[in-house]
């Protein structure tokens, strides 16, 4: 494996690790939303890993490895439903769902994500730093 692999193994890990943290804020920002159906509320979004190891999937990709999000799938939990007459939403029976985004749960998948993603940089610093040491030492020869 060539110190290049590993950079591009890195990237794709931030690349991944970015697409968890815009979904999550998508599902921090849409954590108020309310609806008159159950079927209109909005559900918590998830991206789906892949690691690319096997042979054929190597041919995909310039990589040895990494990470891909092979799609971003509907959270399977039921709406909150919350008895509130006086809002204009409110169904003849004086309810509205809200939607199933837990924020403290969505935080904490935030802060995971930017953890994964930081230590990702600094895979790419220290491969940086390894290729720029190798450099200088091919050019002092």
């Amino acid at each position: 494996m060539a110190l290049t692999d590993v950079l591009d193994i890195a990237g794709s890990g931030m690349n991944a690790q970015l697409v968890r943290m815009n979904t999550t804020a998508s599902n921090l920002a849409n954590a108020g939303v309310v609806s008159t159906t159950e079927g209109g509320a909005f559900r918590a979004r998830r991206p789906v890993f892949q690691s690319i190891v096997a042979a054929n999937q190597l041919s995909e990709s310039s990589s040895a490895g990494g990470v891909r999000v092979t799609e971003i799938v509907t959270d399977g939990s039921t709406p909150r439903r919350v008895f509130e007459p006086d809002n204009p939403l409110s169904n003849e029976d004086g309810y509205i769902y809200a939607s199933n985004v837990n924020e403290v749960a969505e935080l904490v998948e935030m802060l995971d994500a930017s953890r994964a993603y930081q230590n990702n940089v600094e895979v790419v610093t220290a491969t940086r730093n390894l290729l720029s040491s190798t450099l200088d030492v091919l050019s002092a020869r």
